[in-house]
């Protein structure tokens, strides 16, 4: 009763303050339930005084009037309950499937233990309405929310393929929080359909600018798992995001990556705050945790980006990413900087919603991606303890695929070894930046070794791929029954060719010590010198 009081009190006292929000000049009053005040505090600090940690701007992008409008995100996963309070208002039918059953219907089974429940929960982070009393506020709350029930089922490759390609040209944007086990010994990534969906998605998807997609990094820390043994969220396709805690610190469940490109907040230690959202049977929850509410949380600042520039294409919002995520305030112990702050563990630092939408508002797009294959082993070679392997390539020079500037960079091995987990795999740049490709795995005692598998780094984001590229591969645990030998290391550099340099909106004069890694059309450097500062904001996530 006494909870029933207190909400009819509630909404009656929100009545009276709507009539007066044309006075305050306010657009936004967001006075709903004691959920609604939880989640604004893990969006935004609203007492400054008491900040002390940075935060995902999200107030200051809606106070610009950015609020998802228009945006349709779609949530692969195992359900959305479509009637519920708090998403029903931004349920969108066309947005959503039931791979599982076959049916338009992406209703959740419902259980005794609630287990698919997952899908609701990451639809109340993106698009949960405002000012209803319910539950909280959606970062995105005035965009469109529908959900794919692919999940409650066998995931198969034509499972994933029809989720994945589902609507292309009504859905702008798919999260998805899922993949292989996180046990620290699987190596698995998408089949031949699923891969086909997401090269037509970023190709045709959203009318030729590219399907989103937005994937979780995993859950794998506490068996020291790592996220380039994961097809998906490795691809360069997918914008791959992970966890930092309330304190800023990594989470116990993260998995260090080099292809991660960017963080938001999520669940930490017992006492640290979880992630405020909607919940199966019509219910609310503050205990969504893991990379799996990280997700939806950036796809929700994704929607508010492309509210303010509906033309960006799949790798501008990558470009976005990388150019506004804040490393401040994020503790970790392989902070280094490549013009910026990033990290194996964190990408490029904390979303950003207030410098996304600012720099959305007036960006230019980037050019046609250029691709460059290098050949770089011509015999095999035996891996031992430790094998080093260096040369020196031209990106392609003279040729149509010229890469001028990095975007994301892949190794392709084919690799033996009697004991895939005990290796640990770095790549240097010819700037000397060093991504770790491979961590060690100590529940991978696999002897199967990687046949033709992908790894994938941003870490030489901007970068001039022209020049020496050293391969390090390390045994961790040499025994005398070891083996290994390296049969196969092809280079793929991906990035912008020299007529299409990157158009930052940034005013920077060109250095006359030649020290630029990046020019724009108009000569002005953009690359080593990145003034992010502008964007910077110190606030707090508590």
């Amino acid at each position: 009763m006494a909870a029933v009081l207190q909400h009819n009190i509630h909404n009656t006292i929100y009545s009276v303050m709507k009539m007066f929000m044309p006075l305050l000049g306010v657009s936004f009053i967001f006075l709903s339930s004691v959920y609604d005040q939880q989640q604004l505090v893990r969006l935004n600090c609203p007492l400054q005084e008491l900040c002390t940690h940075q935060d995902l701007n999200t107030k200051e992008a809606w106070a610009q009037g950015y609020t998802g409008k228009g945006v349709v995100i779609t949530i692969l996963d195992d359900g959305i309950e479509k009637d519920h309070p708090d998403l029903i208002s931004n349920y969108d039918a066309e947005a959503s499937y039931d791979v599982n059953d076959g049916d338009a219907d992406p209703q959740p089974r419902y259980t005794q233990r609630n287990e698919n429940r997952h899908g609701t929960r990451c639809a109340g982070e993106v698009a949960a309405a405002a000012n209803n009393g319910v539950c909280g506020v959606g970062v995105a709350f005035n965009a469109k929310i529908g959900g794919v029930r692919m999940l409650d089922g066998e995931v198969t490759d034509i499972v994933e393929a029809h989720s994945l390609s589902l609507n292309p040209q009504h859905i702008h944007i798919y999260s998805a929080s899922w993949g292989p086990e996180d046990d620290g010994k699987s190596l698995d990534g998408p089949a031949k359909l699923a891969k086909e969906a997401f090269l037509q998605g970023i190709t045709k998807g959203r009318g030729g600018l590219g399907s989103i997609f937005v994937w979780a990094s995993g859950n794998g820390g506490r068996e020291q798992d790592n996220c380039n043994c994961d097809g998906y969220t490795n691809s360069i396709y997918t914008l791959s995001i992970s966890s930092t805690t309330q304190s800023g610190s990594v989470p116990w469940y993260s998995e260090p990556c080099s292809s991660t490109l960017a963080t938001t907040f999520s669940s930490g230690n017992p006492g640290e705050k979880q992630i405020v959202t909607t919940d199966l049977r019509q219910k609310c929850t503050d205990s969504h945790t893991g990379t799996s509410a990280s997700a939806p949380l950036a796809a929700g600042i994704i929607a508010l980006a492309l509210e303010a520039n509906v033309n960006l294409s799949w790798r501008d919002m990558q470009h976005l990413v990388v150019r506004t995520s804040q490393p401040g305030h994020l503790s970790a112990t392989d902070w280094k900087s490549n013009g910026v702050g990033l990290s194996h563990s964190y990408g490029y630092g904390l979303l950003d919603a207030k410098a996304m939408v600012t720099l959305a508002k007036n960006w230019a797009t980037v050019g046609p991606q250029h691709q460059c294959v290098h050949p770089m082993l011509t015999e095999p070679r035996d891996v031992g303890n430790k094998l080093v392997f260096s040369k020196s390539v031209d990106a392609c020079w003279g040729r149509p695929e010229f890469v001028s500037c990095l975007e994301h960079v892949q190794v392709r091995l084919s690799l033996s070894h009697s004991q895939r987990g005990k290796l640990a795999i770095h790549l240097i740049s010819p700037l000397g930046t060093r991504s770790t490709l491979l961590f060690p795995r100590p529940n991978d005692f696999s002897s199967e070794g990687f046949n033709n598998w992908t790894f994938m780094t941003t870490h030489s984001w901007d970068e001039e791929p022209q020049g020496e590229w050293t391969l390090e591969i390390e045994n961790t645990a040499v025994s005398d029954r070891d083996y290994g030998v390296l049969s196969q290391f092809t280079l793929v550099l991906m990035g912008t060719g020299p007529s299409a340099a990157n158009p930052s909106s940034f005013d920077f004069p060109r250095p006359s010590n030649n020290s630029c890694k990046t020019f724009d059309a108009q000569q002005i450097c953009i690359g080593e010198t990145w003034k992010r500062s502008r964007f910077r904001r110190t606030g707090s996530f508590v």
